[in-house]
């Protein structure tokens, strides 16, 4: 049965962030992953796991600033040490949680810089990272990315970011599969998922169009939840979707699964 983590920063958005953590726990949720856990202090965010018996399974390294549009920074040529002390703030962070895994976003290449150096910077960061992250007991992982929602982001396709982890060649380095994305931009996700399931440390979902619940479009989740069983995927499953009306009204689709 698949292990359903509620992404805090997708859901229960008319609370405020610290209150949604027993939210989740309410509605069932074991695991929560959100995007940045940055703006609230380690201990404080320990404490609210703590207490609702939830478990911190996913979060991102640190990406430039969001608010102005960057989607990452490893790709960027010119902000490697910024890179670098991000992967150390992320590495104290999920020490404090007792996170094992650590997102990378690859970003959105900056304005003049050649493919040649962006995609050497990539390569060059993921690598420090997964070293790193390693020596801490965290996995990382890197996830394609749909370029209708970010247009222009540089990993967007499963091969690229497979032939990604061929080049970095670390064994600490895995892949974050989102259903999401994937659907919009290849498809044939249950014949994608069991051919790389090995090389999968954690999946999310929501469905299309909308990014909205699963049950709301075209993908079959009853299917590939049952698929993720059978193929023998063990990790968790983040649930990184915008509710088509309310958090709550949206959670019927976890009926079966609970």
């Amino acid at each position: 049965m698949p292990r359903f983590a509620a992404n805090l920063s997708m859901l229960w958005n008319e609370l405020d962030f610290l209150e949604r953590f027993g939210a989740a726990a309410r509605a069932g949720f074991r695991g929560v992953e959100c995007h940045f856990p940055y703006s609230h202090p380690p201990q404080e965010l320990a404490e609210r796991l703590h207490r609702h018996g939830l478990a911190q399974v996913l979060f991102n390294l640190p990406a430039g600033d969001w608010a102005r549009g960057e989607r990452g920074i490893a790709c960027h040529p010119g902000r490697v040490g910024e890179f670098q002390e991000g992967v150390g703030r992320a590495v104290d962070y999920a020490a404090a949680l007792g996170c094992r895994q650590v997102n990378c976003l690859a970003g959105i290449p900056p304005p003049g810089a050649s493919p040649e150096a962006v995609h050497r910077t990539l390569v060059d960061n993921l690598r420090f990272a997964a070293g790193r992250l390693a020596d801490a007991g965290i996995r990382l992982l890197v996830e394609a990315i749909n370029t209708r929602d970010m247009p222009g982001f540089t990993l967007c396709r499963t091969a690229q970011a497979l032939a990604l982890l061929e080049e970095v060649g670390s064994s600490n380095l895995l892949l974050q599969y989102d259903a999401y994305h994937m659907q919009v931009m290849e498809g044939d996700l249950a014949t994608t998922l069991e051919k790389n399931v090995a090389r999968i440390a954690h999946v999310q979902i929501a469905d299309n169009p909308g990014r909205h619940e699963p049950g709301t479009g075209e993908i079959n989740y009853r299917f590939l939840f049952g698929h993720l069983d059978r193929i023998g995927y063990q990790g968790w499953v983040g649930c990184e979707y915008k509710p088509s009306t309310t958090t709550e009204a949206g959670l019927g689709w976890m009926a079966p699964w609970r």
